[in-house]
C-alpha cells in the first residue's frame, strides 16, 4: 500500500469514526489540521508521512468524550494502522503524538519529543484560537452547558492538571486558562507566526465582549 493509499484510507477511517462527534471535534476540526500540519510542514525537516497521519488521528478518540481515558486514542490508532500494515516504528511514533500532544492545562510532558510532535501539535493549537477558536470554544461550553461568563469567578492559572481536565468554569475563563497562553508555546516558526495574527483576533473579540457585558458600544 502506498504513503497516499495509506493516507486515503486513514481520511475515511476517520470520518466515520467521528461521524456524530461534538462540533468542535469532528472531521472539520481534524480537517483543518491536518491541512494546518501541512502548511507548517513545508518550513520543517519531517517525516511528511507521520505529520498527516498524526493530524488525521490525534483526536480519534480524544479522552474528554472517553471518560478520561487517555490510552484509547493511542490504542485506536495502533490498532487501526496496524491492519493498513504500517511499519511498527512509524505506528509508535503516531501513537506517542496522540499521546502527548494535549495541552493539559499547561502541564508539558517532555517523556517524548520529535519534529512531528510539534508540527502536529502547533497545528492544533492554530486551531483552538483565532475566530474558528472563538468559535469551538463557545460550542463546547454550550454542549456542556457552562456559563458563558460569570464576573465572580475568575480564572485559575494555577491548576493542576486533573484539576483543568475536571474544570466546568464559565466558558470566558478558558481563554485565560489556556487559549491565551497558546501563542507562548507554538513550536515552530510558522506555527508562531500565525498563532500572533490569531492571538490579536481574541484579544479584541475579548475588548468588545467586555464592552458590550457592562453596556458599551
Amino acid at each position: 500500500m502506498t504513503q497516499q493509499q495509506i493516507i486515503d484510507q486513514t481520511v475515511q477511517f476517520v470520518k466515520t469514526q467521528l461521524q456524530n462527534a461534538e462540533g468542535g471535534h469532528d472531521w472539520f476540526h481534524i480537517e483543518r489540521v491536518w491541512k494546518n500540519a501541512k502548511l507548517i510542514a513545508q518550513d520543517e525537516k519531517c517525516d511528511r508521512g507521520i505529520v498527516e497521519l498524526g493530524a488525521l488521528l490525534h483526536d480519534i478518540a480524544d479522552s474528554k468524550f472517553h471518560d478520561g481515558d487517555e490510552t484509547l486514542g493511542p490504542q485506536v490508532a495502533r490498532d487501526f494502522l496496524e491492519s493498513l500494515e504500517v511499519p511498527k516504528d512509524v505506528m509508535e511514533h503516531v501513537a506517542n503524538i496522540i499521546k502527548y500532544i494535549s495541552y493539559k492545562g499547561g502541564h508539558q510532558s517532555k517523556d517524548f519529543t520529535s519534529i512531528e510532535l510539534d508540527i502536529v501539535q502547533d497545528a492544533d493549537r492554530l486551531d483552538a484560537i483565532g475566530a474558528i477558536g472563538v468559535a469551538r470554544t463557545f460550542n463546547y461550553g454550550g454542549f456542556k452547558n457552562r456559563a458563558i461568563y460569570d464576573p465572580n469567578i475568575p480564572a485559575d492559572l494555577d491548576m493542576t492538571a486533573a484539576q483543568y481536565k475536571k474544570s466546568t468554569a464559565p466558558t470566558i475563563n478558558h481563554f485565560y486558562e489556556k487559549l491565551l497562553l497558546l501563542k507562548d508555546l507554538m513550536n515552530t516558526k510558522t506555527g508562531k507566526k500565525i498563532a500572533q495574527q490569531r492571538h490579536d483576533y481574541m484579544q479584541g473579540f475579548l475588548d468588545q465582549f467586555y464592552a458590550e457585558w457592562n453596556g458599551g458600544k
